[in-house]
């Protein structure tokens, strides 16, 4: 990719941009151990120092609040910005279309701003649980009090599914609280090895995701809203 990227400017593009659909490297956005690399700061300049633009949809922006921290190139870090696109009407049409006595479920008090808008403009209600990751696959999960919502039905809502394991530990949570089947829904369906598999062994009866990762679970096309936030750069 880069060296295709260093090629066009050598024969002469006046611009080259990078189209990511799902971004990747964003996850380690600290040193969660002692000696490891920082890999979304180290990835963004990477990419900067090969591209003019890039477009993206919903990166990961958990502990980084803008993307201009990590890319000295427009990538966008707002709704209004051109160059990012967002994926979370996508999600919430969907919910309503085909889930709408949903409770939305979001992963950890940081997703409280992400899932909040996912639930009011599907028009039903939310929850977020509070999350202690000591692993890729050590997980603790603290839940809210659930009683009230009890005729509800769980719809897991995260922007990325990779190993799975925080959607996992929740389904089986719910399941022994005695709620019926429950739902996965997310942006970006990375399904590290058997995560897949093991959410349906966890109980969930649907898995959605939209196509910026290639999936048998890619049912929301995002392709529209990528395009629109190309166009700017390539007219």
């Amino acid at each position: 990719m880069l060296f295709t990227a260093h090629a066009a400017h050598d024969l002469g593009a006046s611009s080259v941009g990078l189209v990511a659909p799902y971004l990747g490297y964003m996850r380690q956005d600290k040193r969660f151990r002692p000696g490891e690399a920082i890999t979304s700061s180290a990835f963004g300049r990477l990419l900067s120092s090969s591209f003019d633009w890039i477009v993206t949809v919903d990166p990961h922006l958990h502990r980084w609040t803008s993307m201009s921290e990590i890319y000295s190139i427009p990538v966008g870090v707002c709704p209004r910005c051109r160059s990012r696109a967002h994926a979370a009407p996508k999600l919430s049409a969907w919910i309503g279309e085909h889930m709408a006595n949903a409770l939305i479920v979001g992963p950890d008090v940081e997703s409280k701003q992400w899932v909040s808008a996912v639930a009011a403009d599907a028009g039903v209600p939310y929850v977020t649980l509070e999350k202690t990751r000591r692993g890729d696959r050590d997980v603790g999960i603290a839940f809210p009090d659930l009683e009230r919502w009890r005729s509800k039905r769980p719809v897991l809502v995260d922007d990325i599914i990779s190993s799975g394991r925080t959607m996992e530990v929740a389904l089986t949570h719910l399941s022994k609280l005695g709620f019926g089947a429950s739902a996965c829904l997310g942006v970006h369906g990375v399904f590290a090895g058997d995560a897949f598999d093991r959410l349906v062994a966890a109980g969930a009866s649907t898995i959605i995701c939209t196509n910026t990762v290639p999936h048998k679970s890619s049912a929301i096309d995002v392709s529209d809203i990528v395009a629109k936030a190309i166009s700017p750069y390539v007219r």
